[in-house]
């Protein structure tokens, strides 16, 4: 006789078990996902320095060999796209963009900051009229990257200095860095107009072709701080995210990480300006989290999910832009937002609620 404690029970064939073995083979999809998502990261690194080291003799035969997988790539995908090195210094740069802004941004949209990276993104505007600037009046052939991201990085600590020393409310001083910057900006290229042939365009709209080599290994060394800024403080942030309070009366230095985040969003932001353009840049540190979440059950899935929907969107944003001869930064954006619009429908309750685990 079956009794209620029989080891036949539904945990492992009724509804319980059949929900473990969705659960098992959801988690197992998404480690999949993710998985290749860190091994296209590693080859488009790999090919960061490749062809940042090409002139030295062993490296010179690997970049070689690199050149002619992308050659017989063009040749079985009939393009004409991989044997430039200029296009892979896009994609490593847009691949790398799908990992990182994703990532910053699962934190920024849970604590209702998804703001911030338009503010960021203009204060990098401001940093590359402000190199534009000096390097036309000096004659000194500098960075504008470098420049954007010591402005963007200054702009992120005011911001952050503005939010603790007033009593306005929080999106206040987010506010005033947004307009006052990008104001900044405008006036300064304004003033040194005719004194560059800088395409302003490219800058604010985004553009493969915006894409530098120098632009591509600052993109490199950037991502590897952001991620593991994010892997070594990750408790620490979520802790933050979901109960800041708790975390002050915990005694955690609150300030300290609040001020780590927005730093790496403003690094975030400047890496990803190339590709995704001022105006756009602030999308892909929101649209493929608000995605996830959609169907999420947890936070850490939730970053999972995000990273998986953003480097889907950069890779069919880049095929859209490629074959339609389109700006990349509005095909990605559309693309993140067609997944958006994909997750709503496939949602069962709308937004799931998410846990911290």
């Amino acid at each position: 006789m079956r009794t209620d404690t029989d080891p036949t029970d539904s945990t492992e064939s009724g509804p319980l078990g059949r929900l473990r073995s969705r659960r098992t083979t959801r988690e197992t999809v998404e480690l999949t996902a993710l998985g290749s998502v860190g091994l296209l990261a590693l080859v488009m690194v790999g090919f960061i320095l490749l062809y940042w080291l090409r002139e030295v003799p062993y490296i010179a035969t690997a970049y070689e060999q690199f050149r002619i997988a992308g050659r017989l790539l063009d040749l079985y995908l009939g393009t004409n796209v991989f044997k430039h090195p200029f296009m892979w210094q896009s994609l490593s740069t847009g691949v790398l963009i799908g990992i990182v802004a994703p990532l910053v941004g699962s934190f920024l949209v849970h604590r209702e900051m998804a703001l911030i990276g338009e503010t960021l993104a203009h204060a990098a505007f401001a940093g590359v009229a402000i190199s534009l600037l000096f390097n036309s009046v000096t004659g000194w052939d500098g960075s504008i990257l470098f420049g954007a991201l010591v402005v963007g990085v200054l702009g992120a600590l005011l911001v952050q200095w503005l939010a603790d020393r007033t009593n306005t409310y929080g999106d206040v001083p987010i506010a005033i860095m947004l307009s006052g910057s990008f104001a900044l900006g405008t006036l300064i290229i304004s003033y040194g107009s005719g004194q560059t042939s800088f395409s302003i365009e490219s800058l604010l709209y985004g553009s493969i072709a915006v894409v530098t080599p120098d632009g591509t290994r600052l993109m490199g060394l950037l991502t590897v701080l952001v991620v593991a800024g994010v892997i070594f403080n990750y408790k620490q942030l979520l802790f933050i995210t979901f109960d800041e309070q708790a975390a002050r009366v915990a005694q955690l230095p609150v300030d300290r990480y609040n001020t780590l985040l927005v730093v790496m969003t403003a690094v975030v932001v400047v890496g990803a300006m190339q590709v995704l353009g001022v105006i756009l840049v602030a999308a892909m540190l929101v649209v493929p989290v608000a995605a996830a979440s959609q169907v999420a059950l947890s936070f850490r899935e939730t970053v999972y999910l995000s990273i998986i929907f953003g480097q889907a969107a950069v890779l069919a944003g880049f095929v859209f832009s490629i074959s339609m001869s389109l700006p990349a930064g509005g095909s990605i954006v559309m693309a993140a937002i067609v997944i958006y619009l994909v997750t709503i429908t496939l949602s069962e309750n709308g937004i799931t609620a998410i846990s911290t685990h």
